[in-house]
C-alpha cells in the first residue's frame, strides 16, 4: 500500500456491489483509497497486517463493510486510532438488521459511526467530510456538491 487516505474493508467478497458506491464517491473526489477483503473471523491476523500496512501508508479513515455479525468494524477500531466508519450489508435472515446492531452497539470507549445498511455511498461522504477538515481542497469540493444536491432539488419545481 502506498499514499493511501482510506481503507476500505470488505468481510466478504460478495460486499463488492455494495461498496463500489464507496469507490465511485472517492473516485468523484479525487481521494486515494485501497480496497481489500478481510475478516474479523476468519482472516483476523491479516485484517490487523492491513491495518498497520495502511497506517505506514498514510490512511486517515478506516471504512469496514460487513454482514450479519459484522464485528469487522469493531476490530479495526480496537487496533487504531483513526476513525472507522462501519457499513452494515443487508444479508442473511434479517437482511442486515442484525449487522447494523452489531456495529453500532460498540461498547464505551470504541466508537464506530455507523451509516445505514448498504449506506456505501453515505460512507464515502462521511470519510470525504473527515478528512475535509484539514484538506481545503476537498472541502471546497463538498461545498460544491452540495450546492449541486440543493440546484436539482430546486430544479424539479
Amino acid at each position: 500500500m502506498k499514499d493511501i487516505k482510506v481503507l476500505i474493508l470488505m468481510g466478504s467478497k460478495n460486499d463488492m456491489p455494495v461498496m463500489q458506491k464507496t469507490e465511485a464517491v472517492f473516485e468523484e473526489f479525487g481521494v486515494a483509497y485501497k480496497t481489500l477483503v478481510r475478516s474479523a473471523h476468519r482472516t483476523p491476523d491479516a485484517t490487523a497486517e492491513a491495518i498497520r500496512d495502511a497506517e505506514a501508508a498514510g490512511c486517515q479513515v478506516f471504512i469496514c463493510a460487513a454482514g450479519m455479525a459484522a464485528h469487522l468494524a469493531g476490530v479495526v477500531c480496537s487496533k487504531t486510532i483513526k476513525p472507522v466508519i462501519g457499513v452494515p450489508i443487508a444479508s442473511g435472515a434479517l437482511n442486515g438488521e442484525d449487522a447494523l446492531l452489531s456495529t453500532v452497539m460498540m461498547p464505551p470507549g470504541m466508537p464506530v459511526a455507523t451509516v445505514a445498511i448498504n449506506g456505501a455511498h453515505n460512507a464515502g461522504l462521511l470519510a470525504v467530510q473527515m478528512l475535509a477538515q484539514t484538506d481545503e481542497d476537498l472541502a471546497h469540493k463538498l461545498r460544491f456538491d452540495r450546492a449541486k444536491q440543493a440546484e436539482a432539488i430546486l430544479a424539479g419545481d
